[in-house]
């Protein structure tokens, strides 16, 4: 059984307070767009759990979410078969499009078939929220309202299909240091929230990542690339996340076009288009 992985940006993020677990309340919209990566399952004549990627940067291990997931079905459901899972990577790490927990919600989805345990979705984005906080939303996919720890998930009536043309730096930016440092400036706490503003006129240029001024203080290039989308007409141009990939939404394909030929003479850059959730459950499927 084969399968794609997608990726999300983070169209809006507010973070709202510290919370007791030690995590934060946040507001966010996730948006599924068309970078994937490809999961292949076989089923094993051993009990083992076999994790093969092609990212030499990824640790292909116990701690990575692909395995996190396998386990996590294979212990509560006593299965004891052996399942190989080979990752083929397109979605590069630590940039804030969620290529990990995109890859162990597939699992949850993939093996939930494989192993015949038919667990509702309610029961796998459940299973998901133990394992990360961004794993739900790859159970739903297209446009969703993240609250809580960003991990209780409203879907949402869909934007029309718009193109998202990316820069991908070489660098990936640790959430925690992020989080870390933003809890020093406390910078958005009063603030009106753009994301309600977005759910009732469903505006997507006034919305913001409330993280980003913490992100540019450790990382000044990346205002840089901002501003520069801002130069080209992007709508809306913001960091995904806490990672360090800087996107831009345009609704005119050639004006996005000419952004990509421009921003890649100096930048990794990829021009890619938002998914529906229809499209994103009709292309799952290799």
């Amino acid at each position: 059984m084969k399968v794609k992985s997608f990726a999300k940006v983070n169209l809006g993020l507010e973070v709202l307070k510290k919370r007791e677990d030690g995590y934060h309340e946040i507001r966010t919209l996730f948006q599924t767009i068309d970078l994937f990566d490809v999961l292949e399952f076989r089923t094993g004549t051993n009990e083992k759990i076999i994790l093969l990627g092609d990212d030499e940067s990824v640790p292909w291990n116990e701690d990575n979410l692909v395995f996190k997931a396998a386990h996590l079905l294979k212990k509560r459901f006593n299965i004891s078969q052996g399942i190989e899972v080979q990752v083929r990577k397109n979605i590069p790490s630590g940039k804030g499009l969620g290529g990990g927990s995109g890859n162990a919600a597939l699992v949850l989805y993939a093996l939930n078939q494989i192993w015949s345990l038919k667990l509702s979705k309610k029961e796998l984005i459940e299973l998901g929220k133990t394992i990360g906080a961004d794993v739900p939303y790859f159970l739903e996919g297209g446009l969703c309202l993240g609250t809580e720890r960003g991990d209780k998930i409203t879907p949402l009536d869909d934007l029309a299909p718009l193109h998202c043309l990316l820069v991908l730096p070489s660098f990936s930016i640790s959430t925690f240091s992020v989080y870390r440092d933003f809890e020093l400036t406390l910078t958005s706490r009063d603030k009106d929230s753009k994301i309600i503003k977005f759910l009732a006129d469903k505006d997507i240029r006034s919305l913001e990542n409330r993280l980003e001024e913490t992100i540019f203080s450790q990382y000044p290039q990346l205002r840089d690339i901002k501003n520069l989308f801002q130069r080209l007409g992007s709508e809306l141009t913001l960091v995904s996340g806490t990672g360090s990939a800087v996107f831009g939404i345009f609704s005119d394909g050639d004006e996005a076009k000419r952004g990509l030929n421009e921003l890649k003479e100096n930048y990794p850059s990829l021009l890619r288009k938002t998914l529906s959730r229809e499209s994103y459950w009709n292309r799952i499927g290799v």
